[in-house]
């Protein structure tokens, strides 16, 4: 899929209509910088990548807050887009020389609610249903994970992280098992069991803080040793029973007495698995919680400050972070926590059967009394009821042991099949990634003379890739283009290998990339099936370099992207 064109609007009037080419797109930064007063930067150009990034799913908050911290909005620009209900619409197309080709037509406000317009070809579509479509659109998948989102996290360098990395383009906490289905899936490789991989690792962790709140009680042979002494106990207080010579009538209630106790026991051992259970839960939600509230907010948000005089550049919110993280920690205890309802309803019955049967049991046992109950058998079955409540406890810690220990064997063994089915697609994943070196090896050479190649590793968990180079270090100005070479040698493997891609690359801060290098990149993407869109200042480009025939956006202080 192709950039064909963005626009935006205001009811009936286009504010900006921005069409798009094949090869170097350049949105142009013309502002005069002559004086102190006037600067390159709040006119729009960084704004065009993240509104593209907006219709393709983004929450759009970045094209009207501060990149640098989250407490910093624009607050014209806000009012602009949501007072005019400012509408963007984003049209790609699948072949931009075929006219008649397949083409999405996304569309997109800044309001909420019943307000909110958020539409794929004319249709609206909330939250998931919208990525959903979106995968199946543009990349034929209805895979539940990498989500498109993350398909695209690579084509779409704005943010700091993703200029600095080649590969790890997604949030800081995002997992190895994450990551390595975004590998497999750029490679062509299916990716069906990458979700069910994630979530057997939350589970074996479930599994294995239970099995530590267990271990605190005594371990498992402990546990069938009592068992057995108990087993014993139970047999000579029967022995000691049976000596008794008591009236029938009084032996009946006796057996309904020890029939009620034997309920007892069984709700109370049942309750108290329940509430195990349920505290190790709540234990493990109270650990993820832990993850969000244990951050001093203000006092780190002074260190990014502190930060800013130092790394000028600096683009990551500390609270988009955090949000983002809070978010994947939300998603956790959800999963985490979804046993807790059916727990709840479960206690909150089994209390009213245990109210009801201590009831019964206090009725028998003042007609025992009445009847002129054995002091002496009486103490027999007291001592005996005791025992079945012990063995009771102990009979559900060595199931819940048991239960447990079975669990977690069957998700080990699903990981190591799940694991096995990853391992055995390691030749076709190590020749996919020789095809891409290939291309990846040659595009750097001819920008740097020096060979960059990516390789897999694996570690306890799951595959990585990385990213080195045959000699030399780099620098900041060759780290971007070891990224857009990356980025422009991924295009050309997936049309080699008919794997449906993005056509595009959305790239910021391309100043940092010497001249001679920018001026070979718009020769390389003028050769290839690709649109190269960036961002730059004027006084930034390479004097040899045609601007005008690159040029799609020109942009000043006097004529804002808004034009507000």
């Amino acid at each position: 899929m192709f950039l064909k064109l963005l626009k935006i609007e205001v009811g009936e009037d286009t504010v900006r209509e921005i069409p798009f080419k094949k090869g170097l797109n350049l949105i142009i930064d013309e502002t005069k910088t002559t004086t102190l007063q006037e600067s390159g930067n709040n006119v729009g150009k960084t704004t065009v990548l993240r509104l593209i990034d907006f219709c393709l799913g983004g929450d759009g908050i970045n094209v009207y807050k501060d990149s640098e911290f989250k407490d910093k909005t624009n607050t014209q620009i806000e009012a602009f887009l949501k007072e005019s209900n400012v509408i963007i619409s984003l049209i790609m197309k699948k072949d931009l020389d075929d006219n008649d080709s397949e083409e999405i037509i996304i569309r997109r406000n800044f309001l909420s609610y019943k307000n909110k317009i958020q539409e794929i070809n004319g249709i609206h579509y909330n939250g998931k249903d919208f990525d959903l479509k979106l995968k199946q659109l543009v990349f034929d998948t209805n895979v539940e994970r990498p989500t498109f989102r993350q398909m695209i996290s690579k084509n779409i360098r704005y943010e700091k992280s993703r200029l600095d990395n080649t590969l790890k383009v997604l949030h800081f906490s995002t997992t190895f098992e994450q990551y390595e289905a975004l590998y497999f899936f750029w490679f062509g490789i299916g990716t069906d069991t990458a979700y069910k991989k994630q979530m057997l690792y939350a589970s074996k962790a479930t599994e294995e803080a239970l099995l530590r709140r267990l271990r605190k009680d005594g371990s498992l042979s402990e546990i069938k040793q009592s068992l057995s002494v108990i087993a014993r106990d139970i047999q000579d207080l029967d022995k000691k029973k049976s000596k008794f010579n008591i009236n029938e009538f009084y032996q009946e209630d006796l057996d309904k007495l020890n029939e009620v106790r034997a309920d007892i026991n069984r709700i109370a051992t049942v309750i108290a698995r329940l509430d195990i259970r349920r505290e190790i839960i709540l234990e493990s939600k109270h650990e993820l919680e832990k993850g969000r509230a244990d951050i001093d907010v203000g006092q780190l948000e002074e260190i990014y400050k502190s930060a800013k005089r130092f790394i000028p550049d600096l683009h990551v919110k500390f609270s988009q972070m955090l949000s983002f993280h809070n978010s994947m920690l939300t998603e956790k205890i959800k999963f985490v926590t979804n046993e807790i309802p059916s727990i709840d309803a479960d206690l909150s019955s089994l209390h009213r059967s245990l109210k009801l049967a201590i009831t019964k049991e206090s009725e028998l046992a003042g007609n025992l009394k009445k009847s002129g109950a054995i002091e002496e058998l009486e103490e027999l079955v007291s001592k005996e009821n005791l025992k079945y409540e012990q063995r009771g406890r102990y009979e559900e810690q060595q199931k819940q042991w048991e239960t447990s220990t079975l669990k977690l064997e069957k998700i080990l063994k699903e990981l190591g099949e799940i694991n096995a089915g990853i391992a055995s697609q390691d030749a076709t994943l190590e020749g996919r990634i020789a095809e891409f070196n290939r291309l990846f090896s040659s595009i750097s050479e001819r920008l740097y003379d020096e060979q960059f190649i990516l390789s897999q590793d694996r570690n306890d968990r799951a595959i990585e890739l990385k990213i080195s180079s045959i000699g030399g270090n780099l620098g900041t100005g060759k780290k971007k283009g070891q990224i857009a070479a990356f980025d422009i040698a991924y295009i050309q493997f997936c049309d080699e290998n008919y794997i449906p891609c993005l056509h595009f690359i959305l790239h910021d801060q391309v100043e940092s990339i010497h001249d001679n290098q920018l001026t070979l990149l718009a020769e390389i993407v003028g050769s290839s099936n690709i649109q190269f869109v960036v961002p730059v200042l004027h006084d930034k480009l390479p004097p040899d370099l045609k601007v005008e025939d690159y040029k799609i956006l020109s942009l000043s202080q006097d004529d804002k992207l808004f034009r507000v």
